[in-house]
């Protein structure tokens, strides 16, 4: 490591660009530079080139420094510089093809203009710096930026690039593929959203008078300093999305379009969403996705309800990579979409044992033949093998919902439909054990191996939201003597679907049949309700890094009701930060509309390119009712599209689940959780 701290020019700056910069510019000098790791001496083995620019219409930022890093869990390792010509172009010498983490490049124009591109695990050259690749990086990193440098664990950090590659193409400067096509393109606002950011940090790049103060004032975060450079303004917005939204709407219909067509509408927060939908196989469609568990690669394995367009159970899930694409299997790897295991409407259940089995809980849609007569539960093999038999494990279960596995390897299932919580003790099915819990269990957190929290709602509520309680077991005794003993029955909301747990062991319960959230203590005291923020009906809790609760709406029930305002919610938790910041315990943190994602004027289609609704009506509405919002290791916010918005659609809600299409992920919108 070089340190030069006595040198002059290194006691001169005081903002975060400006440390940057006066790095940047030492280093491309020839100068030594502070606290920051330099690579090894090693045989120069490749050369990575590119261009910065501004927009990418051949708009060249001459006499730049462009500095090439891997990101590390700490100070970032650099791994070459340069400066950029005539017409914006450099190449750096490295000795690195492939990144332990990954790969980024700065570009430090000047003290307010600071661009950056994320490279991923693999170098690519050549390579663009412009806004568009600058927005892509501050709303991908945003948990793991500090000023203008990355850090982070490898996974996370990886997880994170692969997410950027969905925003910004790194070879390129323009918007990704993912976002140019279905089922984002205008079928989403996003694509016009990112060009919008764009514009803003093209007019400061492009030195329009008198807007980057402006531009810095708007992105200044509640109660925190004005950011001083491009990255830091973007950086602020991707962590404050509602923060002035409107102003910043107006802001960037006054400049020129760089990046063209921009936004038309405001949006009610400056969240940056991608939509995936494809399962792996068009004849196997997304059709009510349920619910998420990240495995220990970052793969999504997600339990889908029907058979798209019909009211018939489906029988496979979805298994997506990181980025959201289906996961394509070879080398003992799994491939989307799975079958088998006695998969027959796999319903909230799912979640992914200490060995890295999958199991997955099945309820059964639709007309009777649909319907598993016991219910069950389906293992998988991390490579997707079926571990349970044609019918699954039947053990004690009937119709079964959420399915949670604890750290000692015991399963613990909500028996919807006889009312049963049912535990498999260390993921044995012969040795089965269960106890009464209430009226139509739904959902299961687990506080510490051997004890979980189950929500009894009293059915799904429609056509009645009928009273929940929550309930508390652990397992005691030893051998054949192993049973459920219940220590906590308290009465909590109506028609009561998820619960989970914050750090502080208190119960966050969705009441869906009152739209509130509820907090319960270890004691059993039930907090007011909690509502705001967009809630509406709350199905799906999850809770973040920070101990803030996150919540996936469902809207109301009834034949005649068509939720056009989907929105993801989030709630305070009781921490030092929101204390510090004056925030209650259970405020909103989400705008009152919730992170929504409009359709910039055109209508959502399926995989196979066919309507969203089987009599052909058009739909303006990606995010859809959701049961189901998890958070993965970089952030991500995943929300599950599980019903269409209109209720009564493609046939009656009594006949089965109008599955909803793919699943809308909001960009490094939280804090990864814990652990």
């Amino acid at each position: 490591m070089i340190r030069l701290a006595a040198d002059p020019i290194h006691r001169l700056p005081v903002s975060p660009a400006s440390r940057l910069y006066t790095f940047i510019h030492a280093l491309s000098e020839g100068s030594a530079a502070p606290s920051i790791r330099t690579g090894e001496h090693s045989p120069m083995t490749t050369q990575i080139t590119g261009t910065v620019q501004s927009g990418t219409d051949g708009h060249p930022l001459q006499n730049v420094p462009v500095t090439l890093y891997e990101a590390v869990n700490g100070p970032g390792t650099v791994l070459g510089s340069a400066r950029t010509d005539a017409g914006g172009r450099f190449t750096i010498a490295t000795y690195r093809g492939t990144a332990t983490t990954i790969f980024y490049a700065t570009a430090v124009v000047s003290d307010r203009v600071v661009l950056m591109t994320v490279i991923g695990a693999e170098e690519i050259s050549p390579i663009v710096i412009n806004e568009m690749t600058t927005v892509a990086a501050a709303f991908s990193m945003a948990q793991f930026a500090r000023d203008a440098m990355l850090e982070g664990g490898a996974g996370a950090l990886r997880t994170a690039a692969a997410m950027c590659a969905n925003l910004a193409d790194p070879g390129t400067g323009q918007p990704s593929q993912v976002l140019v096509n279905p089922p984002n393109a205008d079928q989403t606002n996003a694509l016009r959203s990112i060009r919008s950011l764009g514009n803003l940090a093209a007019a400061v790049v492009r030195q329009r008078p008198g807007f980057a103060e402006a531009f810095f004032a708007l992105a200044t975060p509640p109660g925190g300093p004005a950011p001083t450079d491009t990255f830091q303004a973007l950086l602020n917005i991707a962590r404050n999305p509602a923060n002035n939204a409107g102003p910043l709407f107006t802001q960037s219909q006054g400049v020129p379009s760089v990046y063209s067509p921009p936004l038309a509408e405001a949006p009610d927060a400056w969240t940056l969403c991608v939509k995936v939908n494809d399962s792996g196989d068009v004849n196997y469609m997304f059709g009510g996705p349920a619910n998420i568990a990240f495995d220990g690669n970052g793969f999504a394995w997600i339990s889908n309800n029907v058979v798209q367009g019909t009211p018939d159970s489906g029988t496979f899930i979805m298994v997506l990579q990181p980025d959201g694409r289906p996961a394509v299997g070879g080398e003992g790897t799994v491939r989307s979409p799975v079958f088998g295991g006695g998969l027959k409407g796999p319903g909230w259940g799912v979640t992914i044992d200490p060995d890295g089995h999958v199991w997955v809980g099945n309820f059964g849609w639709g007309v009777k033949r649909e319907n598993p007569f016991h219910g069950s539960v389906s293992e998988f093999a991390p490579d997707g093998r079926a571990l349970s038999g044609e019918h699954g494990h039947q053990q004690e279960t009937h119709r079964v919902q959420a399915t949670v596995a604890d750290a000692d390897g015991n399963i613990w299932m909500a028996s919807y439909a006889n009312g049963r919580v049912v535990c498999f003790p260390k993921g044995d099915p012969e040795r089965a054990i269960w106890a009464e819990s209430g009226s139509y269990p739904f959902g299961v957190a687990v506080q510490e191996a051997g004890t979980a929290w189950v929500t009894n709602g009293g059915g799904l509520g429609w056509p009645d939201a009928n009273p929940g309680t929550l309930t508390r077991f652990r397992i005691v005794g030893e051998g054949a003597e192993k049973r459920l003993e219940k220590t906590l029955d308290v009465g909590v909301g109506y028609a009561t679907k998820v619960v989970v747990l914050d750090s502080q062991g208190y119960a966050w319960v969705a009441s869906g049949g009152d739209s509130k959230v509820y907090r319960v203590s270890p004691e059993g005291d039930v907090s007011p309700g909690f509502d705001g923020g967009g809630i509406d009906t709350p199905w799906g809790l999850t809770v973040d890094g920070d101990d803030n609760v996150w919540v996936a709406n469902f809207g109301k029930m009834g034949p005649i009701h068509d939720y056009t305002t989907a929105a993801l919610s989030v709630l305070a938790g009781d921490t030092e930060k929101n204390r510090r910041a004056g925030i209650p315990v259970g405020a909103p943190l989400s705008p009152s509309t919730g992170y929504t994602l409009k359709s910039a004027g055109d209508p959502v289609l399926l995989q196979n390119g066919e309507p969203l609704y089987t009599d052909g009506t058009d739909c303006f509405d990606p995010l859809m009712r959701s049961t189901s919002c998890q958070i993965d290791r970089a952030g991500n916010v995943w929300v599950v599209n599980n019903w269409k918005p209109r209720f009564g659609t493609d046939f009656e809600p009594a006949s089965g689940n109008p599955g909803g299409d793919g699943v809308v992920i909001f960009v490094g919108l939280a804090r990864p959780p814990r652990g």
